[in-house]
């Protein structure tokens, strides 16, 4: 068949580890086969990272503006234990931190849903979405370590030249750490916007949570705004599509989230997002088992795999020891940026392909074929366990049959 014809550009962040190693095997056997691919290619490995003093990151969030659609494969973000071992100049800030800043906006996280992987919380029948805050926050916070006794001070300079304010944060007797971290209301209004729009668009209701009795004005100002935008704009709206907007504290919200079945979308501040979607990920099945998207007001909007970059199967991958590593959350993140790429330039050849792609990838676990991941847990009699290639290559002679 001839290959599907693309008009413009995705833009492709590459990544590391054992990632890095799906990456190509899922291009190689799953997309270029079937298309034209045209991308504007960024690697964002740990090493180049270090080169270009993280340069490169920046650059492929700017051609995100450029082009509209991302993919991106899982990165490190190093510790201290990744600087000897990449002999790296800094330890870099998270790769994902520094793009969400520059594009705004919120990831929506939901779990791949297949016969024969249930949840391992009984009374979930639906997908829980994660809708996670995406700018600011511990992501882009300014620490400090403190040597010894002093005073700590947040500090407020009216740029108009008005009274400088001073609240003070700890007097310390000793040494001991200090963290500052903010928001705006910009981003917050864009995140509220963006929850409130999902919901009416998938028919959801919409569940926010934060804790704001602790934190009285940073995650109250979150509460406030919600509830003002929900009020002005959204009210009316949800009343007519028959859904809810219902606002509790995280806490509550974790154990309302055990007891419900599923089927709503959990809004969450940044870090908290971070967390839960994976405990969803994980309750779900399988943390490679979970799409990603960063939807940004302005339009934008990048893709990727919610886990990270599977360093203990990279490790022995390197030995030339066998692994079976799941790629079905990197998959989607392929077949999603192509799927909204088809859609914003009007080509039903690449649309379909995605669809095709995902049942395929479902479908091949659904016979029985799948990774160890899904082997230890799954419902089906006497699964065939695949190696990382392997599964990709069953994934290949799926999708053959389905686009005959």
């Amino acid at each position: 068949m001839a290959k599907i014809q693309m008009k413009t550009p995705l833009v492709e962040m590459d990544g590391d580890e054992m990632t890095r190693i799906l990456w190509k095997m899922i291009k190689d056997e799953l997309l270029l086969p079937f298309i034209d691919l045209k991308t504007e290619y960024y690697d964002l490995g740990l090493e180049y990272r270090n080169e270009t003093d993280d340069q490169v990151t920046i650059d492929s969030a700017e051609a995100v503006k450029k082009y509209g659609v991302a993919v991106k494969c899982a990165t490190i973000t190093p510790n201290a234990a990744r600087m000897p071992e990449y002999n790296l100049k800094k330890m870099y800030k998270s790769p994902n931190g520094t793009i969400r800043a520059m594009l705004d906006g919120t990831v929506f996280r939901a779990p791949i849903i297949v016969k024969g992987i249930e949840p391992y919380v009984k009374n979930w029948k639906k997908p829980i979405t994660i809708a996670r805050h995406a700018y600011g926050d511990v992501y882009k916070a300014t620490e400090m370590k403190i040597p010894a006794a002093g005073k700590c001070e947040l500090v407020y300079t009216p740029a108009d030249g008005g009274e400088t304010v001073r609240e003070t944060i700890h007097d310390f007797d000793g040494p001991g750490i200090i963290q500052g971290m903010h928001n705006v209301e910009e981003s917050i209004s864009n995140f509220a916007k963006s929850c409130f729009n999902y919901a009416l668009d998938t028919k959801q209701d919409l569940w926010f949570a934060t804790k704001d009795t602790i934190s009285k004005k940073y995650d109250h100002t979150f509460k406030d705004i919600f509830a003002e935008i929900y009020e002005k704009e959204y009210e009316e709206k949800f009343k007519e599509a028959g859904i809810e907007y219902f606002y509790t504290l995280i806490d509550d919200a974790v154990a309302r989230v055990i007891r419900s079945e599923g089927g709503y979308i959990w809004a969450c501040k940044n870090y908290d997002g971070d967390v839960m979607s994976d405990m969803v990920a994980t309750a779900f099945g399988s943390l490679s088992m979970m799409t990603s998207v960063l939807v940004s007001p302005h339009g934008y909007y990048e893709y990727e795999a919610a886990h990270g970059t599977v360093q203990r199967h990279y490790y022995k991958h390197l030995k030339g020891e066998e692994t079976s590593t799941n790629s079905i959350a990197t998959i989607f993140a392929w077949s999603g940026a192509l799927r909204k790429r088809g859609e914003l330039d009007g080509i039903d050849e690449l649309i379909h392909f995605a669809d095709q792609l995902e049942q395929a990838c479902i479908t091949t676990v659904e016979s029985g074929r799948m990774t160890k991941d899904l082997a230890l847990i799954t419902t089906i009699e006497n699964p065939t366990v695949l190696n990382t290639e392997g599964y990709i290559k069953a994934v290949r002679e799926t999708l053959e049959q389905r686009l005959k």
